[in-house]
């Protein structure tokens, strides 16, 4: 047996303020006419703003319900719709859930939509009032009222029995007391259907960790990657064109041009391509290229494609190639370095493989003065790769006219050359070479080094002859090292010019001899006399005065040990005894005396020659000027060390004078020169041999000459590497060449007649 619940309080006094409405006169039911009502009555603006505030609930209703579903994981099954009486539909599972009332919680609110709760089941499932569309919860049937049936509804009719006109609205009269079968519909609230605090947290924790993600994910795509992102969107929409540019000029101290950059071809041969027979091509082309038709005949059965016939052709050959027009002949254009002295300056200009990377010379070291910028282009990309045209840049098509000098003459590179090939094929020698250098700036006017090589065909050289070695091999220089002990002497203050020393032509130290190389014994001599004589003897006498301890110093203060700093690649420094080595035997200072027992460079040794000449100064030796336009305005000028004064200017030219007599009296005049004032001192030094000791025939043979006296300009050194014969020495082999340079450096910078010294007597 059901049990009826009283109604809510709520619900009993909108039941008697019903009642009292129904009471009034205004409440009392039209009367029917049995005709449609042509003009229905209005409702009032508060039913109407009520209506409008349900459907907001519900449509609030609705939204908060995807929310939580959303909140829980669950998407909405289906779609939004309208049903009479009712708002969004829901899903079966949801009406249902929702139709039931806990029991364990009370009503909280109820919607009224009849004067009674007839019908409404508190214990099951469903309440009356439901909406009769809604499936599968269905509406609960209350009592039957007149005219329907309490299953089945029945249309609603006129008074009259007419159905209502189509289109409009009939509105049928209220009674005074609402029907009491009209059933209430109750809203019982489902903990289920209202999200807990923590899933709120929860939700509106990843929604606000997902926003702060997406933020901070924009500022390091906007801000902190923008340069990234945006350079790499302009590489995929743009072309970069890089054009390789020519290198700078390199010209002598004239102006005369040693180095350029030229258009050649390379040429390709693709056999599979030919239209005619490998033989008849090898035939039409070997004439142009003067090479045998049987060997390119050959070649061309080596593959079917991409054979490297030839390389730098100029564009004179390039044209009667293409004047063939045979097919599967490619000719592709390139830069090539030319060099149109071909052989006489390479070892100062050097050369650049065929990959356009410098090798050796002032192209190696000055690399970044000859190497014009790379300007870039860029154009927009179209489709497929291919390039949008557009204007080429301005600054593409301007390039200076900057070009690089260096001090060397090519005039006096060639006298040099000239007198060292009939000197050296006299004598039949290994090698040689001739160094001139300004004294007081340390410019070098000539470098000159036989035999040379073809910087055009550097490949076709062995790889020891393409090495500058008056840059990279020491060697023991000798006699030609005694003016500068007796500088170092001098300086220290143990000797005078007019010392004597007593030569035997013949002394031990310990058990090893020393001799003079002509084995005479001149007795007593002066210092001068011992170097014009070239004493071995005596310079160990003089030397004897130090103690080894501050001669082994001054070796060190003339910088024997380190490279000059010369603008060439590859310069290896002197070697020197270890200092217990040197001060432990007797025997290292008395060979060191005469130039023997250390090495050095012929370049270090042109460079303390000089310090003879300007003064006691160290000077950098530099084959480089600067960049000059055409108009020869200077643009850019290295810097080099500035000079270091090792010898006073009274001691360099005491030993100048020594120098000079040499030249007049000694062993050096097969260098005299008539009317001019020449110092000079041969040399004549044993190789070292490679199992220890020396060599009892290789021999260097060497003339250093210092000129015009009076006001010294050049220091020039020959240097001849294993002459043949017994009479080889430094004055036969060596001085005769430095003669032949003086006078062409005489004949082309225009140098004066020497005055003749004054040898008056004055009396006191």
């Amino acid at each position: 047996m059901t049990q009826s619940v009283p109604p809510p309080s709520g619900l009993r006094r909108s039941q008697r303020a019903a009642g009292k409405r129904s009471s009034s006169p205004a409440s009392k039911p039209a009367k029917t006419t049995g005709r449609p009502a042509t003009n229905p009555p209005r409702r009032s603006p508060a039913v109407s703003v009520r209506r409008l505030l349900r459907q907001w609930g519900r449509s609030l209703n609705a939204a908060w319900q995807v929310l939580h579903d959303l909140g829980e994981g669950r998407f909405p099954q289906g779609s939004l719709r309208k049903s009479p009486g009712q708002g969004a539909t829901r899903s079966a599972a949801q009406r249902t859930a929702r139709s039931v009332v806990s029991p364990q919680r009370p009503l909280r609110r109820a919607s009224l939509a009849g004067p009674s709760l007839a019908g409404a089941s508190l214990g099951g499932a469903s309440l009356g009032g439901a909406s009769q569309g809604r499936s599968p919860r269905q509406r609960t049937p209350g009592p039957a009222s007149p005219g329907r049936s309490a299953r089945f509804p029945q249309p609603r009719v006129n008074p009259s029995g007419s159905r209502p006109q189509r289109g409009k609205r009939q509105t049928a009269p209220r009674s005074a007391v609402r029907p009491a079968s009209k059933s209430v519909r109750l809203h019982r609230v489902d903990p289920a259907s209202h999200p807990s605090a923590a899933r709120m947290l929860l939700v509106w924790g990843v929604l606000t960790l997902g926003a702060i993600g997406l933020t901070a994910n924009l500022f390091r795509l906007q801000v902190l990657q923008a340069d990234v992102l945006s350079s790499r969107a302009q590489a995929q929409q743009t072309v970069r064109l890089q054009p390789i540019l020519p290198r700078r000029p390199i010209v002598d101290h004239q102006g005369t041009s040693l180095a350029v950059d030229r258009l050649v071809y390379m040429l390709y041969a693709h056999p599979k391509l030919f239209k005619k027979s490998k033989d008849e091509v090898a035939e039409a082309i070997a004439p142009i290229l003067n090479q045998s038709s049987v060997d390119l005949a050959n070649l061309f059965d080596e593959q079917d494609s991409g054979i490297e016939v030839t390389f730098g052709l100029s564009e004179d050959a390039a044209d009667r190639i293409r004047a063939l027009r045979l097919d599967g002949l490619e000719l592709l254009p390139r830069q090539q370095r030319f060099y149109p002295q071909q052989d006489l300056l390479a070892e100062v200009v050097g050369y650049v493989n065929l990959d356009r990377e410098a090798q050796a010379g002032v192209e190696y070291t000055q690399r970044a003065a000859l190497e014009r910028s790379n300007q870039v282009a860029r154009f927009l990309r179209r489709g497929q790769d291919l390039v949008k045209p557009g204007e080429i840049p301005n600054y593409m098509l301007k390039q200076d006219d900057l070009r690089l000098k260096i001090t060397v003459d090519r005039r006096l590179q060639q006298a040099a050359r000239k007198a060292l090939k009939q000197k050296m094929a006299e004598f039949s020698a290994k090698r040689g070479a001739v160094l001139v250098m300004e004294v007081q700036t340390g410019a070098l006017r000539v470098m000159a080094i036989e035999p040379s090589f073809d910087p055009n065909q550097y490949y076709t050289y062995p790889m020891d002859q393409l090495r500058n070695w008056l840059l990279t091999d020491p060697y023991e220089p000798g006699s030609t090292f005694k003016p500068i002990n007796v500088a170092i002497a001098l300086e220290a203050g143990t000797v005078r010019p007019n010392d004597s020393f007593y030569d035997e032509g013949r002394i031990y130290i310990g058990p090893w001899p020393i001799q003079n190389s002509d084995g005479a014994a001149r007795g007593s001599q002066t210092v001068g006399e011992i170097v014009a004589h070239s004493s071995n003897v005596g310079m160990v006498r003089i030397m004897q005065t130090l103690k080894p301890e501050i001669y082994y110093d001054w070796l060190a203060k003339i910088e024997l040990a380190k490279p000059t700093g010369i603008d060439l690649p590859f310069e290896t420094a002197g070697q020197v005894k270890k200092r217990d080595q040197f001060l432990g035997d007797p025997v290292e200072v008395a060979v060191t005396a005469f130039g023997q027992g250390f090495s050095l460079t012929p370049v270090q040794l042109l460079r303390l020659q000089g310090a003879i000449a300007n003064g006691g100064f160290l000077v950098t030796p530099h084959v480089v000027e600067g960049l000059f336009d055409s108009s020869g305005k200077l643009h850019w000028q290295p810097q080099y060390a500035p000079p270091k004064q090792v010898f006073s200017r009274e001691t360099a030219q005491a030993v100048l004078g020594m120098m000079e007599k040499a030249v007049e009296e000694g062993t050096g005049t097969p260098a005299q020169i008539p009317g001019y004032r020449i110092a000079g001192k041969t040399g004549t030094a044993q190789k070292a041999s490679a199992t220890g000791g020396y060599d009892n025939v290789a021999r260097i043979t060497s003339f250093v000459s210092l000129f015009p006296v009076e006001a010294p300009r050049y220091a020039v050194l020959v240097v001849i590497d294993e002459p043949q014969g017994d009479n080889a020495y430094g004055s036969t082999v060596a001085a005769p060449i430095a003669r032949d340079v003086m006078e062409a450096l005489i004949r082309i910078d225009l140098i004066s007649p020497s005055k003749a010294p004054d040898t008056t007597v004055v009396e006191q």
